[in-house]
């Protein structure tokens, strides 16, 4: 795990620029850093080092291939580096090409010899990992990117006083000299509705976030960029969905098992000490218990407990760690443990980010990293198989409102939304009527997954202006898998993932320095998972159906059927605490809204009102809070 950055064509002082991109980063790679410009000056890039695999000087980057020719920066794990060099070694020599010794054991120096053997597409198809990757060609004068299939590792890219910079970190891009990319408001409403910016978009004008399945190549002397896909989420499902598997749920289970047990035992590869998050959930304890099956030795897993009950799932963790034989540690934090780290979030993100899971990530990752350098997750088991309760309610919708023509249900939604919209009081009697009215001109089952978020009227209004971004999915047809929950799933997939999940776990490890992997959501996992049955996946109370089966191999039943707490914090009671409170009202002052002139300060203020004098809640207040506490303490610095 590690962090890139770059800078092409940049006219001022590169080399200085390059070491403050590094500086900035030196969370993502506190165990070293260089620094690559070409001889003519035009390609610059720059690297910070988390040691996980080959920690000698022969795993360092910035790292120029054997002959020459390319130079790599990246940021990741290859998974199945050694897989990757024997087709390479093999293909070499089929083809009488030299492709030289190799200096150490680093998957960096096997993914630079690939790439520049294979080509960055055929190299990306052999491989299984997390990645960022940067590499120059020299013959060619271009600079080709590309992110892991799903989106673990982060890459910002764009103009930058008339370069063309990237980096891990968003705010590495700040530091740059002539920095001055605005706030692009046209993603302000998307961020109000979901609570991230989601890829390719960011919070700034020109700078983008590399979509996952991705390869952008920019020519070096132009500037000019292309993008090809070499791999699609869309398209997997699709073809998995067409393609589906054909045996019992048994068999299914057996298969899913072994193809998690595969994924675990290659992401247990480390030199360095590794261990894994462990909740009550499902997920992490089916990851945990595939880990214990295949390890030589007790597994490190790592809880922390919430003093509120109602959020405390330590209890229930330490059971399960107890019944699998894991190495338990935990960690009980209280209210001023968590509500110390609001004030790191900003820098931490780079950009307005508000899942309030954020702050319980970043503790038990804190705690994690004080014992081992790498963790496995169990993240990407909602929503691969159909988890979330809300699949449900959408194909509830979706079934009913698919009944009527769209034709004749837009205009009448168009007309019931205005109604319950322009009267917030009619709207505080019947809450659910806008919701309702909004579903009813939902053009497909993606829609109607999108507009849960924004099924309130005052969503819409809290920028002053009116946003024009696109959704992912949404121009696919309604029935493209053919089937609701999988249409929900698959929304999921390709923008709350990766542009939430993984970007909430990635952003708070990296934090303190701590490499975290996800065996879901390897390739051959993700593909099998897309060719399940829904009736393998989820009943009318229960999902994760399959999972459940692979886990109680391992755990019993009764321990495990029992209500979820989620890894949240109680943010609607804190702050109504006075600190908090203070903090909230100093940063949502009217006066101050105005002067900022992008959020609509009538709006913002009746949010809190409403919450504060008459109880009503909205998820939005965290939303509001943490723009406004990056827009004072990132932007205006």
């Amino acid at each position: 795990m590690c962090g890139i950055a770059g800078l092409i064509q940049f006219k001022k002082d590169t080399k200085e620029n390059i070491h403050r991109m590094n500086e900035r980063m030196l969370h993502r790679g506190p165990d070293d850093g260089g620094i690559y410009i070409s001889d003519d000056g035009k390609v610059a890039f720059g690297h910070r080092r988390l040691a996980i695999v080959d920690l000698s000087k022969n795993g360092a980057q910035p790292m120029i291939s054997h002959s020459g020719k390319s130079v790599i920066v990246y940021n990741g794990e290859i998974y199945n580096a050694s897989d990757v060099k024997k087709s390479l070694l093999e293909d070499a020599a089929s083809k009488g090409a030299e492709i030289g010794a190799f200096r150490g054991t680093s998957d960096t120096e096997v993914l630079v010899e690939a790439i520049e053997h294979f080509g960055m597409k055929r190299a990306l198809s052999l491989c299984k990992g997390m990645f960022a990757i940067a590499v120059y060609d020299m013959e060619n004068g271009t600079v080709s990117f590309a992110r892991d299939r799903v989106g673990e590792k982060p890459l910002y890219y764009g103009n930058v006083a008339g370069a063309f910079a990237f980096a891990s970190d968003v705010g590495c891009l700040r530091v740059i000299d002539g920095f001055d990319n605005e706030i692009d408001t046209d993603v302000l409403d998307m961020y109000f509705e979901e609570g991230y910016i989601p890829a390719p978009y960011s919070i700034y004008r020109g700078i983008k976030k590399l979509e996952p399945g991705t390869i952008l190549k920019v020519n070096v002397d132009t500037l000019e960029c292309e993008t090809e896909k070499y791999w699609s989420m869309q398209e997997t499902a699709r073809k998995g969905q067409k393609n589906k598997f054909t045996g019992s749920r048994t068999e299914a289970a057996d298969e899913l098992e072994r193809l998690l047990k595969e994924s675990i035992k290659g992401q247990m590869v480390a030199d360095v000490p590794l261990g894994a998050f462990l909740s009550a959930g499902i997920d992490s304890s089916t990851v945990v218990s595939l880990m214990q099956s295949i390890a030589p030795g007790k597994v490190r897993t790592f809880t922390i407990g919430m003093e509120d009950e109602k959020f405390n799932e330590a209890v229930i963790a330490k059971e399960i760690a107890s019944c699998l034989g894991t190495d338990h540690t935990e960690l009980y934090i209280g209210e001023a443990d968590a509500k110390a780290v609001i004030p790191k979030l900003s820098a931490m993100f780079g950009e307005p980010f508000a899942d309030s899971s954020q702050i319980p990530t970043y503790l038990v990752s804190k705690m994690t990293r004080e014992h081992v350098t790498v963790s496995l997750s169990g993240d990407g088991g909602d929503e691969l198989f159909c988890g979330y309760k809300s699949y449900n309610s959408v194909a509830r919708v979706w079934g009913k409102a698919s009944k009527v023509p769209y034709a004749l249900r837009k205009p009448v939604s168009s007309l019931l939304t205005n109604i319950y919209g322009l009267d917030s009081e009619l709207n505080l009697k019947n809450p659910m009527g806008y919701a309702k009215a909004l579903y009813f001109g939902a053009k497909s089952p993606y829609e109607v997954h999108r507009m849960e978020h924004e099924s309130d009227p005052l969503i819409k209004k809290i920028a002053l202006k009116a946003g024009n971004a696109k959704y992912k999915c949404m121009d696919l047809p309604a029935d493209f898998l053919g089937e609701v929950n999988h249409e929900a799933m698959l929304m999921d997939m390709c923008l709350y993932h990766p542009d939430d999940i993984l970007v909430k776990v990635d952003r708070t490890a990296m934090a303190v320095s701590l490499e975290t992997r996800v065996p879901m959501l390897d390739r051959d996992v993700l593909e099998f998972a897309w060719s399940l049955p829904i009736e393998y996946l989820r009943n009318d109370n229960q999902g994760k159906l399959i999972l459940r089966d692979v886990l109680y191999r391992y755990v019993p039943r009764d321990m495990m059927e029992r209500p979820k707490k989620g890894f949240s914090i109680p943010i609607k009671s804190w702050l109504l605490d006075k600190d908090i409170r203070d903090w909230a009202e100093a940063l949502l002052d009217k006066d101050k809204i105005r002067q900022q002139g992008l959020l609509n300060p009538d709006v913002v203020e009746k949010i809190w009102t409403d919450f504060t004098e008459r109880g009503i809640y909205r998820v939005q207040i965290w939303y509001i809070l943490m723009f406004q506490q990056w827009y004072e303490s990132d932007y205006l610095q």
